[in-house]
Parts: C-alpha cells; structure tokens; sequence
C-alpha cells in the first residue's frame, strides 16, 4: 500500500489525524502533570519509569492512568 502525502488526504482524514494526535498529546501531559504532583507513595513502581512509559503512544498514558496510580 502506497503512502499518501498529507495533501492526497481527504479533509475528514486530515482532521481525524489532527484530533488523535491532540488527544495524545493532552493524555500524555496529563500523565506526566499528575505523575509529577503525586507523592511515590501514589504509584505503583518506580516514577522514573513511568515517566518513560507515557512516551510509548498511544497506551502509556493510558496505562499509567488505569494501572500507574493507586
């Protein structure tokens, strides 16, 4: 399957990937914001890799979120 440049999407397309990806980016500051706020004793494991985890998109942040927090 062929790649297509951003011009060759269709405006639904276009603007179903702008929606995503501001979506990821607001979980992912989210994340990060509420795991620098939390005490270590609010989080299962250690913070620093959790930090890393919400950098894995699109599930990092939401897996610290349903499993990071206690």
């Amino acid at each position: 399957m062929a790649q297509k440049s951003w011009s060759e999407l269709s405006s639904s397309q276009q603007r179903t990937i702008i929606v995503v990806g501001a979506v990821e980016v607001v979980l992912t500051l989210a994340a990060w914001r509420d795991l620098a706020s939390r005490p270590a004793a609010g989080i299962r494991g250690p913070k620093a890799a959790w930090a890393l985890a919400t950098l894995v998109q699109p599930v990092g942040p939401v897996a610290y979120f349903a499993l990071g927090r206690r």
